[in-house]
């Protein structure tokens, strides 16, 4: 049976200058796709080497790989950049944690019988991805 987590509890929340020296963050907001199906792919990538992880979205035909894929990219050249990371050898990064939330919600009106009119949600996405060094 699932344990209804209390407030505060779950994944660590760090701040910029608070989070851990061996780990390396990439965000990308308001991304013109909806969170459900970036989370999908997030779940393929999460614990996988970068190696692996690059070559599954990168032969992967969705457009939420090629988005997924920019951050990770990102991600793994801010952890060979940052000047206060601790992180030596690229190729033993995994990623680590893959977060994806949504973002504002565009909101459009089709029009429908006896003046009547249904609403179209275009969601966005904020993703973020954290690889750490095994």
């Amino acid at each position: 049976m699932a344990r209804i987590m209390e407030k505060g509890e779950g994944l660590p929340k760090y701040k910029k200058h608070e989070r851990p020296r061996d780990e390396a963050m990439a965000q990308a907001k308001f991304i013109r796709v909806p969170p459900s199906k970036v989370r999908i792919m997030a779940r393929n990538i999460i614990g996988c080497p970068i190696g692996q992880a690059i070559n599954t979205l990168t032969f992967s035909p969705n457009k939420t790989a090629q988005v997924l894929l920019k951050v990770l990219n990102s991600a793994v050249a801010n952890a060979s950049s940052s000047n206060r990371s601790l992180i030596n050898d690229i190729d033993k990064l995994v990623v680590y944690r893959v977060y994806v939330d949504s973002g504002p919600t565009l909101k459009r009106w089709h029009p429908r019988s006896q003046g009547r009119a249904n609403a179209i949600l275009k969601r966005t996405s904020h993703i973020t991805v954290v690889v750490k060094e095994a």
